[in-house]
């Protein structure tokens, strides 16, 4: 964002600054505070606990330097440490003081500038912490409220579960391979909902043959299951008795794969309510039907790029969202040399994710976009890779998506590709 330029940031450091570097941790925090000519008015640094009580002491320590020194605002400065500065910053927030982040990397490199030595300290980090808040080296954290919020912990949410779905993927084909390897003989699939069934109840290939053919079958009708009879209960017994799999530990096996099921079948359903909830929040967030109406965009691109980005008004432009992405480009030059560009990568990966996968998906579905990625991989001039063209297909879909949410504007195929001039 425009206003986020390191000159606007050094202006919003007057005289009447009170700087304050903070080292985040996970039960203790420590602060300096400085003035915007780096004096230090601390003696020491302060400790303060993760907690309410500790909240209160930072907040009762700062006001009374406040008081003492005579300043109007407060900067409090910090590296975005996990997820243990979250709590500090809503309270900071609350109190009338808005946290800023500055990037560990830039922590990690300049600590050497005052003492020439590498080491990291409770007192040192929040020195240098405070340096670059100065130097106007920070940015503003996004704290995203309402639906947003909301899509931002629940989409999360929704990406763990599904982990946690192919983990125990994973977990159930290497049981399969151990005591039971013709099973993929049946079925594709490793979670076939009438294969699973029977593995209820029968989980290992001898339990399967004493069950029989009509003895799976009568599971699968009293269940009231379609598309599995009698012809697919004889091939799963005949799988079973010529099954190569292992007879020892059977015991433990049966537990294992019990255990499996159980799991998966809970990650399975806690996956299915996340995605009712997303799918009523989704709809709250404006204009967003206008992006499923893009051939190639699913709910799910459209969930994972609203949750990442949040509110799309307090952008003014789509370059800033290409670079909160990490698919700002980056030059490499030096005096005659011209190197190839590259992508930042810096940004959110998630996000960077999200919009590569969108723009293979619309290059495969959408006949414009299938066009211009045709266009930038065989023009004459500065013909792209594949994978260059990909991203820069990401880039145009982020400009899209901008203009769509940001102001209503139905999406036009015509109107998109009209700009481009077919190759010779």
């Amino acid at each position: 964002m425009k206003c986020n330029t390191q000159n606007k940031k050094i202006a919003a450091i007057t005289e009447n600054t009170l700087i304050v570097g903070i080292d985040v941790g996970s039960e203790k925090h420590f602060a300096r505070a400085f003035d915007w000519r780096n004096f230090e008015y601390s003696k020491k640094a302060f400790e303060f606990s993760n907690d309410e009580t500790g909240f209160n002491e930072f907040l009762s320590w700062v006001e009374e330097l406040k008081a003492k020194y005579g300043k109007t605002a407060v900067f409090p400065g910090m590296e975005p440490t996990g997820h243990y500065w979250i709590n500090l910053g809503v309270y900071l927030q609350e109190h009338g003081m808005k946290p800023v982040h500055v990037n560990p990397h830039h922590v990690k490199k300049s600590k050497e500038l005052d003492d020439n030595n590498p080491s990291k300290t409770d007192r040192k980090d929040p020195k240098v912490i405070a340096a670059l808040v100065n130097e106007g080296r920070f940015s503003y954290p996004y704290m995203p409220e309402g639906v947003y919020a909301e899509l931002r912990s629940l989409s999360g949410q929704l990406d763990r579960a599904e982990s946690q779905l192919i983990r125990l993927k994973n977990q159930i084909a290497r049981w399969f391979s151990i005591y039971f390897p013709n099973y993929k003989n049946v079925y594709r699939k490793l979670d076939a909902k009438s294969g699973l069934m029977i593995l209820q109840v029968s989980p290992l290939p001898g339990d399967i043959v004493k069950l029989e053919a009509d003895g799976v079958n009568r599971i699968w009708r009293e269940a009231k299951l379609r598309g599995a009879g009698i012809k697919r209960a004889k091939t799963l017994v005949a799988a079973a008795e010529h099954s190569i799999g292992s007879r020892s530990a059977q015991e433990a096996a049966r537990i294992e794969i019990k255990n499996l099921l159980k799991d998966y079948e809970t990650q399975a359903a806690r996956k299915a309510e996340l995605m009712t909830l997303i799918k009523g929040k989704i709809i709250e967030v404006p204009y967003v039907d206008k992006l499923l109406e893009i051939k190639g965009i699913g709910l799910k691109t459209v969930i994972g790029f609203v949750a990442e980005v949040g509110d799309i008004t307090r952008f003014k432009d789509a370059k800033a969202i290409q670079k909160l992405a990490g698919y700002s480009i980056v030059a490499n030059e030096s005096g005659k040399h011209k190197g190839e560009s590259h992508i930042s990568y810096r940004g959110r990966k998630k996000l960077r994710y999200v919009l590569y996968e969108a723009a293979i998906s619309v290059v495969g579905h959408s006949p414009e976009f299938m066009r211009i990625h045709q266009y930038y991989t065989t023009r004459l001039k500065n013909p792209l890779k594949k994978i260059q063209s990909i991203v820069t297909v990401a880039c145009k879909l982020i400009r899209i998506f901008f203009l769509i949410l940001k102001t209503g504007t139905t999406y036009n195929p015509e109107k998109m590709i009209g700009y481009i001039q077919s190759p010779a």
